[in-house]
């Protein structure tokens, strides 16, 4: 039988708060049993919190990782899900793409304005 944990087991593990897990519960990324009032998690629980919060760590929509997660549970080959992650990862990848570029061309701006104060003050002296 899978070793169960408590939510306060779970969050030291995942090191995150049992609020955090209640968060993702209320949004039904994970379904733990309960036994009397007690909720209690699976590994798969554990592993489902780890892609969740993995997801949320690359800037994944709560809606991004649960359409992941629900593809897993419903398509036994996970090609669809592999493809849909492909998907997504590249959407990611030239969203962050492009804010590279733009921090990139404000950090030269920022630079030039640093530079041209730094001229201006010098003449001053």
């Amino acid at each position: 039988m899978d070793e169960l944990f408590s939510i306060t087991e779970l969050a030291k593990v995942l090191g995150i708060t049992p609020r955090t897990i209640r968060f993702y519960e209320d949004r039904g990324l994970v379904t733990p049993r309960r036994v009397g009032t007690t909720r209690v998690y699976s590994h798969r629980d554990r592993a489902r919190m780890v892609l969740v919060l993995r997801g949320k760590r690359l800037g994944f929509s709560l809606r991004d990782i649960k359409e992941y997660l629900d593809l897993y549970d419903i398509e036994p080959t996970h090609a669809e899900q592999i493809h849909l992650l492909q998907d997504k990862v590249r959407s990611r990848i030239d969203q962050l793409e492009d804010q590279k570029h733009a921090l990139e061309e404000t950090l030269s701006e920022l630079r030039d304005i640093e530079r041209q104060t730094a001229e201006a003050l010098a003449r001053l002296n």
